[in-house]
């Protein structure tokens, strides 16, 4: 209970320095001027920390949300009897593809989609879209076939099985899957600022150009938080739908 405690205490203390940071400028002042004391131009004065922030968010929400949307789909498609012929192919592309930078994946996707925000959603959904179908079909896999002969049994039909008894099984390895793809979005969104999409890899980008290492950690230090707070929340919801009757 008491160690509950303390991580709770230290989860709040650690969210409430974050939303100061990004939103209180003075406080964000005094932390880089204490850790950056010989560097005149400590904060981003281009765009607003907050806006940053919220186009970082939106990027790695649309991407994340197609990738979902896309990997759960072909997960279950590769799984049905009709499927199943392509399940080799799909799993072999799901292994290539993580093999390739995330940067390649951007350079193939500009001339594709031109700069600005369109490349990055394209970018970010390939890269993030393969752990999910691989979690999916695993996760569809794992589910003993004895269960799936008794839900039969019940006078079930096969998408009943697949919505009552496969899916809500496999949950927890599909959330896994969305869990990893999500946090490594999070960071691979940084590049996005190469493309001209904004995000907190503009204020990165910034510091690399003019040597300025306040830049470079308000930038890194924002997107390892969103990505550290992202994977407390699925950590809550997985918790949460474990103990679930």
């Amino acid at each position: 209970m008491k160690k509950n405690s303390l991580r709770t205490l230290l989860l709040t203390g650690i969210g409430l320095f974050f939303m100061a940071f990004v939103f209180f400028p003075p406080f964000s002042e005094a932390v880089l001027k204490l850790l950056f004391p010989g560097v005149p131009d400590r904060l981003y004065s281009r765009a607003p920390l907050p806006e940053l922030l919220l186009e970082h968010f939106l990027v790695v929400l649309i991407s994340e949300f197609l990738a979902v949307l896309t990997g759960c789909t072909l997960g279950i498609f590769v799984t049905r009897k009709r499927g199943k012929i392509y399940l080799p192919m799909v799993q072999s592309l799901a292994s290539m593809a993580q093999t390739f930078p995330p940067t390649a994946v951007l350079a193939l996707a500009i001339p594709l989609a031109g700069f600005g925000f369109k490349p990055v959603v394209l970018a970010l959904f390939i890269y993030s879209c393969f752990p999910v179908i691989s979690n999916t079909v695993s996760g569809l896999n794992s589910v003993k076939g004895d269960l799936i002969e008794a839900s039969r049994g019940l006078g079930m039909t096969d998408n009943q099985i697949l919505r009552k008894t496969e899916l809500p099984l496999a949950a927890p390895v599909i959330l896994a899957g969305i869990r990893t793809s999500t946090i490594i979005n999070i960071g691979t969104a940084t590049i996005g600022a190469v493309a001209g999409a904004g995000g907190l890899g503009t204020v990165l980008m910034a510091g690399l150009i003019h040597d300025n290492g306040a830049y470079i950690f308000t930038g890194a230090l924002c997107a390892a938080l969103l990505a550290f707070f992202t994977d407390k929340l699925f950590a809550l919801l997985d918790s949460r739908y474990r103990r679930q009757p």
